[in-house]
């Protein structure tokens, strides 16, 4: 009975595909991101606004970008994941997108955190966002 068991495990073991996509968006570091976002402040008042987002440096891997979504904030790194993080990688704000700066010019959408244009394999990493106060909010992740 225990080689039984042992050949199933076995089995099972070894028949389970790999996942490519996950292993094609490793470029990103888990970095801890531990940023408060008050509305009232000048710096982050342009998100009382659905559609308007900000950059945050210094969290991340990249730094953060902020949008207001309609419903609520998100939260994205600005590192492209599609990319190993470089000069060029850092994305910048265009409207309600995000761009990578390198000679491909990736872009995404910062209401989904999805390629645009050409499908890529890794969409945006997204940090948690957490109300805690009256226009004030928690991001980590």
């Amino acid at each position: 009975m225990k080689h039984y068991i042992l050949g199933l495990s076995f089995l099972l073991l070894t028949a389970c595909s790999k996942n490519d996509t996950i292993n094609n968006c490793n470029y990103l570091l888990n970095v801890g991101v531990n940023l408060t976002v008050n509305l009232n402040l000048p710096q982050f008042s342009q998100l009382q606004f659905t559609s308007n987002s900000v950059y945050v440096g210094n969290q991340g891997n990249g730094g953060v970008i902020i949008t207001n979504v309609g419903s609520g904030l998100r939260a994205w790194d600005a590192s492209d994941p599609n990319h190993q993080p470089n000069s060029c990688s850092i994305m910048t704000i265009n409207g309600a997108n995000a761009e990578c700066g390198c000679a491909d010019a990736n872009e995404y959408s910062l209401f989904t955190g999805q390629s645009l244009g050409t499908q890529l394999p890794c969409g945006l990493k997204e940090y948690r966002v957490e109300a805690i106060g009256n226009n004030s909010y928690l991001v980590t992740n």
